[in-house]
């Protein structure tokens, strides 16, 4: 969950429709066993494919029984919640593919899923809700002060390159140790801005998130029937467990999928584990957009973003240290242009607080050419 989705949540018939969509995907995880442990059956490729499809479905029900858990907890309580699990599935991905030596499959995934969801999901969003209404509006101040922390997340992950490039120049000036002291110090000042990002969202300024439209079909409707305590635990408890046995599967087979499609780790992390990560809040965002909602489908993708940047990322770093490698934060050339691109339209396109369709193509338009980009990298 992000700050708009805090104030806001999505009405029962979106839930609804969103769940249900998802809940014929579970039958990839029975499928997902019998290609891990049936000799016979054993696929690597089509391993890799299944598992994707079977983390979608189980990453929704997680946010969902994170959603009725943080009703139970209270606001404040809640909102801290909704912030620290809303990338859990990514987190999970990362950890696992972290302790496998994946270190390029997970920095790539960084970065893909930061540039995934403000241009593929906000595009995505932005585009059907323009095809229903001629015009979308949603909270200003709130998407320029989200769009400024992105922008200082993205300032933070782009340094380190900087100092490697400017290092490497000198004779003696670069040293890996120089530089993991750096990241790890970046790291540290990113989760700092993120615990502040969440006083400033829950405490101090929680009106300045609050929605200017809720939507025309959303006003009069009644929420879903919050969950007990148990069954918010239970299920929250149970979908984590099949999120990281799915995640295991997936970056145990990652490497066979690549070499089948004759992609790089980059492509898969940037593109493919990203898109899967986020898939659940992908389809929240543009039924959200559907029901004339910007405030949340713009709070879903630049929030999701900014904990990815100010929290998942951190993490990483710190849990590295635990593994036989620790992570940096040094990126490539290409994913820091894309990082850099895709917060500089972002903002632009929501700085007048209000979007329409071809503004949805335009973001879309930017995501599919950093595809191309990433896909023809050798």
């Amino acid at each position: 969950m992000t700050d708009l989705q805090i104030e806001q949540k999505p009405n029962r018939w979106t839930t609804f429709l969103e769940m249900h969509a998802l809940d014929g995907m579970l039958l990839a995880v029975p499928i997902a066993f019998l290609l891990r442990f049936v000799p016979s059956l054993k696929n690597e490729t089509l391993l890799f494919v299944v598992t994707c499809v079977a983390i979608i479905p189980l990453a929704g029900w997680m946010g969902r029984a994170t959603e009725h858990l943080s009703h139970r907890a209270g606001h404040g309580v809640g909102g801290l919640l909704n912030a620290t699990f809303g990338n859990a599935a990514e987190l999970i991905i990362a950890l696992i593919a972290l302790s496998k030596g994946y270190i390029d499959v997970v920095k790539a995934s960084i970065t893909g899923s930061i540039i995934g969801n403000i241009l593929l999901v906000l595009g995505a969003a932005t585009l059907a809700g323009g095809l229903r209404y001629e015009r979308q509006t949603f909270n200003r101040a709130g998407a320029r002060i989200s769009t400024t922390s992105l922008a200082l997340a993205a300032i933070g992950l782009i340094i380190p390159s900087v100092f490697h490039i400017a290092a490497a120049q000198h004779p003696g000036g670069w040293t890996p140790e120089a530089e993991q002291k750096l990241s790890l110090a970046i790291a540290s000042v990113l989760a700092l801005t993120y615990i502040l990002w969440l006083v400033f969202l829950l405490v101090t300024h929680r009106g300045l998130f609050s929605p200017e439209h809720h939507g025309d079909e959303a006003a009069n409707e009644e929420s879903e029937t919050p969950w007990s305590l148990r069954k918010s635990i239970a299920v929250l408890a149970v979908s984590t467990l099949f999120v990281a046995i799915m995640s295991e599967f997936l970056v145990g087979s990652v490497e066979a999928a690549r070499e089948s499609w004759g992609v790089t780790e980059v492509f898969v992390g940037v593109i493919i584990v990203a898109i899967i990560g986020n898939a659940a809040e992908h389809s929240t965002a543009i039924l959200a957009a559907f029901k004339n909602n910007m405030d949340l489908s713009l709070g879903i993708a630049v929030g999701a973003s900014i904990q990815i940047a100010l929290f998942v990322t951190p993490v990483l770093v710190f849990a590295s240290y635990f593994f036989a490698k620790p992570m940096n934060l040094e990126f490539s050339m290409p994913e820091i242009v894309a990082v850099t691109l895709a917060v500089w339209i972002v903002s632009v396109i929501s700085g007048d607080g209000e979007c329409n369709w071809l503004e949805g193509v335009q973001l879309l338009s930017v995501y599919l050419i950093l595809a191309i980009l990433f896909f023809f990298l050798p």
